[in-house]
């Protein structure tokens, strides 16, 4: 790409000026636009997906970046009629009476700004464009600099369906991101780790800037006191090394019963070995991408280990980027692997007295964007849903929740903000502009309302405060 970020935004802003032009024709057809570059690129996507992570099976890539991504995509070419009919709105009953109307009108915002990541940056890119176009905008695209060869593909397959004043994709390092985030766009959206996403945050904030941030964070896993240990165990670890762990909702900790800590830390361990089994010989189990994260992960289990965790390794590092899963067991709350998102293929388990203090423990801490639940008892489902918070859960399953195209997906606090998928993205990437139509009566004057004031306005008023004196 030779244009800069800015004159592409210019061009953008200025044709999305006039929102009539986006036709509900001109949307859909952008849909499937997106899902014909998608489709069409499958081939080079995979490969450019497993030269960016090291290792990386095809069917991971092909299920969990393309197939979920044009699932989005599809699901929102299907509803996109639905979501953008104006909606009635109630008025007040004298004046509905007099002729009064209201309702919402759902408009383009304009050029929305997508920072994607590289852990799926196909699905983290689509899943979000979908709202953006069955909301009429345009976009600008800046995928991680961390997965090149995937970013390269993506630019060619989004030039080869849609001109660059539609949709344009912006590639380049960390100082490319930052000066992207500093553009004044209408919304952004940026998917990644906490600590960028206030920088984001920061940058917006000068020109005003809307954001949809979903920042990750610590998922925990509350075990109740009468799971199904085996299904737990399997559906647990599938969650956890989907990816090696490098998943924004991947399961970061465990609270498990004390008298039941034992028992669940051999079925994890052992269906890690079922699901992956000579685990970091196995294809299709994918590297920890980059030298920075693999040492960083290296660090949290060696800190973890010097302060007297106990920690068992399924496997053992390999020369081509993939590391063993670690379970830690009597981890210290306080170290490093307790406090950051480990996004890795660590899984500490921690062990508790009571449910309550299991709730006590996810609540000292930064509200997560998953939480995860497992057990029988509907006394204790009901407790953890009453008393935490946190972006979304699934019951007995983890990191579901996110393929459900019709909730909502996002965080809240330190895991970010804002939504996408189904009508509340919709919603998200446009303008809710409220419209209310007078009735042809002049409804201020008799109701009392202007100038002159009187005893009609004196009585009004006394009614509405309470009083029964006019």
């Amino acid at each position: 790409m030779t244009d800069e970020p800015g004159a592409i935004l210019e061009r953008q802003h200025m044709q999305s000026r006039d929102p009539s032009s986006v036709s509900i024709a001109l949307r859909k057809d952008r849909l499937r636009r997106a899902i014909e570059a998608l489709s069409s690129h499958e081939s080079r996507f995979c490969h450019a997906l497993a030269e960016d992570f090291g290792v990386r099976a095809r069917e991971q890539s092909q299920l969990y970046d393309i197939v979920a991504s044009l699932q989005t995509l599809r699901h929102t070419l299907k509803h996109v009629d639905r979501w953008t009919r104006p909606e009635r709105r109630p008025v007040d009953m004298a004046l509905r009476l007099f002729g009064a109307s209201a309702w919402i009108e759902y408009q383009p915002k304009g050029v929305i700004g997508i920072l994607s990541p590289w852990n799926f940056p196909l699905y983290l890119t689509f899943g979000p464009l979908a709202g953006v176009l069955a909301a009429g905008n345009r976009a600008m695209i800046k995928p991680s600099e961390h997965s090149p060869a995937t970013s390269s593909v993506l630019s060619d397959a989004i030039s080869s369906a849609f001109d660059q004043d539609e949709i344009a994709v912006v590639t380049g390092g960390a100082d490319v991101a930052a000066a992207f985030s500093a553009l004044p766009f209408d919304h952004i959206v940026f998917t990644g780790s906490t600590a960028v996403g206030r920088h984001v945050m920061r940058a917006a904030a000068d020109n005003l800037v809307p954001l949809t941030l979903e920042l990750g964070g610590k998922s925990p896993v509350i075990v109740g006191t009468n799971p199904d240990t085996a299904l737990m165990c399997d559906r647990i670890v599938t969650g956890k090394l989907l990816n090696a762990g490098q998943i924004c909702l991947a399961p970061d900790y465990m609270l498990v019963p004390a008298r039941e800590e034992a028992a669940v830390a051999r079925g994890i361990a052992a269906a890690a070995e079922a699901l992956y089994p000579n685990l970091t010989a196995n294809p299709e189990y994918a590297s920890v991408l980059g030298d920075r994260n693999r040492e960083r992960l290296c660090r949290y289990v060696e800190e973890a280990r010097m302060r007297g965790a106990r920690v068992t390794e399924i496997g053992a590092c390999s020369n081509d980027g993939r590391l063993p899963f670690t379970i830690l067991q009597d981890c210290p709350p306080d170290a490093a692997v307790m406090k950051d998102e480990i996004f890795g293929p660590i899984l500490p388990i921690m062990s508790y007295g009571s449910l309550d203090e299991a709730i006590a423990f996810v609540n000292a801490r930064p509200r997560p964007l998953g939480l995860y639940f497992f057990g029988r008892d509907k006394a204790e489902e009901r407790e953890v849903l009453s008393r935490t918070v946190s972006g979304g859960i699934t019951l007995n399953d983890v990191v579901f929740h996110v393929t459900v195209e019709d909730l909502p997906f996002g965080g809240i606090g330190e895991s970010g903000f804002g939504v996408y998928h189904g009508i509340e993205g919709f919603r998200e990437f446009s303008n809710a502009r409220g419209i209310f139509r007078q009735s042809r009566f002049d409804v201020a004057r008799i109701a009392g309302f202007r100038p002159p004031y009187g005893a009609k306005l004196k009585k009004f008023i006394a009614k509405n405060l309470g009083s029964s004196q006019a």
